[in-house]
């Protein structure tokens, strides 16, 4: 663990950091505030989140889907929907779908709590990004027969 404050504390002077350092975790650091700096920081990179959010969010939304938050409540980081009801609807079955097709949601209790979250912000991910998550649960929702991710059909 890369601990700055305990580093500085333990340090005999400003050039040794009184054991050997974690070198991998200060380059990819560095590297870190690299992009962060070169994405406009905190508001270069929420506003990338907040577009993605919205290409998932209205995607989403136009296949059925609910999402947990309200809009005025809603985040950009991670966006919740509610699963679909459609009895076809398997979950794991959904995962695995999205998953071979190089996408992974998050999964933990999921299927129990009947929500669907979504990292909408998730490492280097763009609005194309989503569109390509987007295209890959219209595909997998296909394959399980789910023709609206929101409450079943009355007519079914």
């Amino acid at each position: 663990m890369l601990d700055l404050f305990d580093q500085a504390e333990a340090s005999p002077g400003p050039a040794s950091t009184g054991f050997t350092p974690p070198i991998h975790v200060i380059v990819a650091l560095g590297k870190a505030i690299e992009e962060h700096a070169a994405e406009g920081g905190v508001s270069g990179r929420g506003k990338r989140y907040r577009d993605n959010a919205k290409v998932l969010i209205d995607g989403m939304r136009a296949m059925g889907f609910r999402t947990l938050l309200p809009d005025r409540l809603q985040a950009p980081i991670i966006v919740t929907f509610h699963m679909p009801t459609d009895p076809k609807f398997v979950f794991q079955r959904f995962y695995d779908g999205l998953k071979d097709r190089g996408y992974v949601i998050y999964s933990r209790k999921a299927h129990r709590r009947r929500f669907l979250p979504h990292g909408a912000a998730s490492g280097a991910s763009t609005p194309e990004h989503m569109k390509g998550a987007l295209a890959a649960v219209r595909e997998v929702l296909d394959e399980l027969r789910v023709s609206n991710g929101g409450p079943a059909l009355a007519a079914e």
